[in-house]
């Protein structure tokens, strides 16, 4: 179903392989190009020390505000279809990778389906995310959480450090 006016959509972007900011930059060009798609506008780029498993590179994240005419489970297999095109290969939970999109708001739905959850189920957990979202909207509701201004109070932001030169 496609409607007249736009969805407002966040997607969380990473990478810590191959030139991750050529990485998030070009997502963020193919993001543009999907059917029915614009950015809107794109966060700055940050470094980020890796959660979990920690013997690998620092990310790079950003979040980038799209409209969108697609639904939520046509983008979502639109964000993975850009993930293979950057050669993504799913290994180790929370593990490198060379380009890793995230579906984290989409208006203010909520649902669980096959695949999708949202908003995102750990955003609120993640300065990663929280912190590029915050440049970009603060007042973005992240729907059963509360604003993302407020949440980014909950979370250590040390070590998440805006990348130079962007």
């Amino acid at each position: 179903m496609v409607r007249s006016l736009p969805h407002r959509v966040f997607v969380g972007l990473g990478s810590n392989l191959d030139d991750p900011k050529r990485q998030i930059e070009t997502a963020v060009v193919a993001l543009h190009a999907l059917a029915s798609t614009r950015v809107v506008r794109c966060s700055r780029l940050y470094r980020t020390t890796p959660l979990g498993y920690a013997d690998q590179p620092e990310f790079v994240n950003a979040v980038a505000e799209l409209e969108t005419a697609l639904e939520p489970q046509a983008l979502m297999r639109e964000l993975l279809a850009l993930e293979r095109v950057h050669h993504r290969v799913r290994g180790p939970r929370n593990g490198p990778r060379t380009l890793d999109l995230d579906l984290l708001l989409y208006d203010e739905i909520e649902m669980t389906e096959p695949g999708l959850t949202l908003p995102h189920p750990r955003m609120h957990e993640r300065a990663f995310v929280l912190v590029p979202l915050n440049d970009l909207a603060p007042q973005a509701n992240v729907p059963g959480r509360g604003q993302a201004s407020a949440l980014l109070g909950h979370v250590d932001t040390q070590g998440v450090v805006p990348c130079e030169g962007r």
